[in-house]
């Protein structure tokens, strides 16, 4: 066999395995743009639904696609297509108002055209008490971040989608606010760690376009800071037991 043959075989192995290369970048593209994307969570404003150092996968289908669905979120049209409006109750992963570059995660509170308003710590929709029951306390550092019991309480939306709130602070600054009016085409966000969240309490209300996705599954969870990558930690740091839980 001549050399130039054996250069050709080799170039041929070459072509193909960047091929091979350029095909899965462009099918992971593919899946992280119109089907799902893997997030952290950075911050305990949702304990005890989501605690630092869970990771979920976020279903971007969910709500239809707008320029933030795609990376880099390039100014190539406005508005959401396919849109699907988001419903009370949903988790859902947005861009961050004052700074779209940022990814922000929170629960859909107010619809477009509610009033929204907390009142002693009661959380207020359309003048109306939202059932809140306190269903006892956690005394447990790793879902709290405090050395104490917190009470916790669940909360019923009208739409009956239930969950868990933290209550840190009884009297909390956050406990009493104006009353907002979510305008059309906008969410009104908010953490269930309600005494320790920024949310449209603080930065106002999330344009429909901010929206990427709907929290889904949490597929994995490390404490006490753990990278997932340190493998060695998985024994003494892993949450087995948050392992493949469906987001409510």
């Amino acid at each position: 066999m001549s050399v130039a043959e054996k250069t050709g075989k080799k170039s041929g192995g070459l072509g193909e395995t960047v091929s091979v290369i350029v095909q899965a970048l462009i099918l992971a593209l593919v899946i992280r743009t119109f089907l799902f994307q893997p997030f952290s969570i950075p911050s305990g404003s949702m304990r005890p639904t989501l605690l630092e150092g869970d990771y979920l996968f976020v279903t971007k289908w969910a709500y239809g696609y707008s320029r933030h669905s795609l990376p880099f979120s390039p100014n190539l049209f406005s508005g959401r297509i396919f849109g699907s409006d988001p419903e009370r109750g949903d988790v859902a992963v947005f861009k961050y108002p004052p700074n779209p570059s940022l990814d922000y995660i929170k629960r859909v509170i107010g619809l477009p055209g509610d009033r929204i308003q907390m009142i002693d710590g009661v959380l207020n929709i359309n003048g109306t008490p939202v059932q809140r029951v306190k269903t006892g306390e956690i005394n447990n550092p790793d879902i709290t971040e405090e050395n104490r019991p917190v009470d916790v309480y669940r909360e019923t939306l009208p739409n009956g989608v239930s969950y868990d709130t933290l209550d840190l602070t009884p009297n909390g600054i956050s406990d009493n606010t104006r009353e907002f009016t979510v305008p059309a085409g906008h969410y009104f966000m908010m953490g269930d760690n309600r005494d320790n969240s920024a949310d449209s309490r603080v930065f106002g209300f999330v344009p429909a376009e901010n929206l990427v996705g709907r929290a889904n599954i949490i597929f994995f969870s490390i404490s006490d800071g753990s990278s997932p990558l340190e493998i060695w930690k998985w024994p003494t740091d892993m949450r087995p037991g948050r392992l493949f839980n469906f987001v409510h």
